[in-house]
């Protein structure tokens, strides 16, 4: 439940000032000794808390998925490996991705609206682009991909460019230059977020060529993540999508 769903259900009389009181103040975080789980995310944001799974022990993975899917029904971890997935493949709705490196959990599904699209430059930028398209998917989104359109053939982008023209938000993912983001953000009206990857020779430098010709685009609407930060795109996808759809609705 989000802030917005329980301040309608104190207005409507479903929740008295003590319940909502008691939702807002109680419980807002779950101490497991190794980690603080923020329950309270969800009412903030409208989205659970995120696991970032790299770094984490199976174990510790396992506790904090079953602790969040009890509670929300769904769960998304990012940077996860396959011994994560082995410590929670028996939770029911466990799924992972090792493209990506995207475990969830869903045992509530929801309906997608809008239109995200994430288009990579190369076929090595998959593991990032893939994970920006499912952090979107998990979250909500609609997400259409257009994957290995870059530069060095831009006709292979121009040729799909139509399927931008009514995208809510765009998700540019590329390495090497760099310089698919600022192409596609002269070219399409929805925001580009440009997400530079550590593809590339040695004068790349991990990724940072790319992130600072991504940060000096001259192309209007374009703002960057972190280099490889396919969920940090993601999610900021998926939130201007959201947002869009509440305007349209509302």
């Amino acid at each position: 439940m989000n802030v917005d769903s329980l301040l309608e259900d104190f207005r409507q009389g479903r929740l008295t000032p003590e319940e909502v009181k008691r939702q807002l103040l109680g419980n807002s975080y779950a101490d497991a000794g190794f980690a603080r789980l923020d329950h309270h995310r969800l009412l903030r944001k409208g989205q659970p808390e995120v696991v970032f799974c790299q770094g984490k022990t199976p174990e510790h993975v396992a506790h904090i998925f079953h602790e969040l899917a009890e509670r929300n029904g769904r769960v998304l971890g990012t940077r996860a490996a396959a011994e994560h997935y082995e410590a929670v493949r028996g939770m029911e709705g466990a799924a992972y991705d090792p493209l990506s490196r995207i475990l969830s959990v869903v045992r509530q599904p929801v309906q997608p609206v809008g239109k995200v699209i994430v288009v990579s430059a190369g076929t090595a930028d998959l593991p990032v682009a893939e994970e920006a398209a499912r952090t979107a998917e998990h979250l909500g989104s609609r997400v259409v991909r257009h994957f290995d359109c870059g530069v060095a053939g831009i006709h292979r982008f121009l040729s799909v460019l139509d399927d931008f023209l009514d995208a809510r938000a765009v998700v540019a993912v590329a390495g090497m230059d760099g310089a698919l983001p600022s192409v596609v953000g002269g070219a399409v009206a929805a925001p580009v977020i440009a997400v530079p990857t550590s593809v590339g020779y040695g004068a790349s430098f991990g990724g940072l060529a790319a992130l600072l010709t991504m940060l000096n685009s001259c192309a209007p609407g374009v703002t960057v993540v972190n280099i490889d930060n396919g969920f940090g795109a993601g999610y900021m996808a998926h939130i201007i999508n959201a947002q869009c759809e509440a305007a349209r609705k509302g």
